[in-house]
């Protein structure tokens, strides 16, 4: 159990790369196949500095990802089901990726500081 809990943070971007590639509704879509191939080899290898940048690229683009949702958010004028469906989800969506991001740095982190010698 674990062994597994040390893994919810790829396994959760990985879902979630998934999902973003099924309502791309594309049979090839090179940014998701990209996501997995690099979360899949992650899962396997657990290299420290490939985690570092997975989470910083993931941290990076949510962080974006907010303040688009925040002006996307300023564009509606009226309230609607709509507009509390793109609230809604839109912030539990990027809430989790950031949650994710930050365990997977922290993670990560940790593994650095433990294994110095991981640049050689």
């Amino acid at each position: 159990m674990k062994s597994i809990s040390k893994l919810l943070p790829e396994l959760y971007l990985l879902s979630a790369t998934l999902y973003y590639w099924s309502l791309t509704a594309l049979v090839f879509n090179p940014v998701a196949i990209i996501l997995i191939a690099v979360l899949l080899f992650q899962l396997v290898k657990q290299k420290p500095i490939l985690g570092l940048v997975i989470a910083s690229v993931i941290l990076l683009i949510n962080s974006y990802l907010v303040l688009a949702l925040i002006s996307e958010f300023r564009d509606v004028n009226e309230a609607s089901a709509d507009a509390s469906n793109l609230i809604l989800i839109g912030s539990l969506f990027i809430g989790l990726n950031l949650i994710a991001g930050s365990f997977l740095l922290y993670q990560n982190l940790k593994r650095c500081v433990k294994t110095p010698q991981v640049l050689g």
